[in-house]
């Protein structure tokens, strides 16, 4: 990946980004799974390209789940979910629940990038 002029993410050493003129891209490794995320289809498909020839690959398309979080394009960008296995959760641990509750969440508010210091992976899955 470093070869191919990816950096390695500070916070999660299991993602990779790319950037140039031509757009960026991110792939996000997991085990044997992989996601490729582009700033257009030329950045997607180049990376692919230069992957299958270096490593038995098989493409599977769009994805719409990845590690366990729904994917859904919306006009804007994408929308990611968990709501099923919240649910399933749910379901599983209080058998008295049996409807949607409202949060006070206002939808219309953006997350902004984190601008505050950064938490290593590591250190952060050792937390208590």
């Amino acid at each position: 990946m470093l070869s191919n002029e990816f950096k390695i993410n500070k916070v999660d050493k299991f993602v990779y980004v790319k950037n140039i003129d031509k757009g960026y891209v991110t792939i996000y490794l997991y085990m044997d799974d992989m996601f490729i995320l582009g700033g257009n289809n030329y950045m997607i498909k180049s990376t692919n390209k230069s992957l299958t020839n270096k490593f038995d690959m098989k493409y599977l398309n769009v994805s719409d789940v990845i590690l366990g979080i729904k994917i859904y394009m919306a006009y804007d960008g994408l929308v990611l979910s968990q709501s099923h296995h919240v649910e399933k959760i749910l379901v599983k641990f209080f058998k008295e629940y049996n409807n949607i509750m409202k949060t006070s969440k206002d939808i219309s508010v953006h997350l902004s990038k984190n601008k505050g210091k950064e938490i290593y992976q590591l250190e952060y899955s050792q937390i208590p």
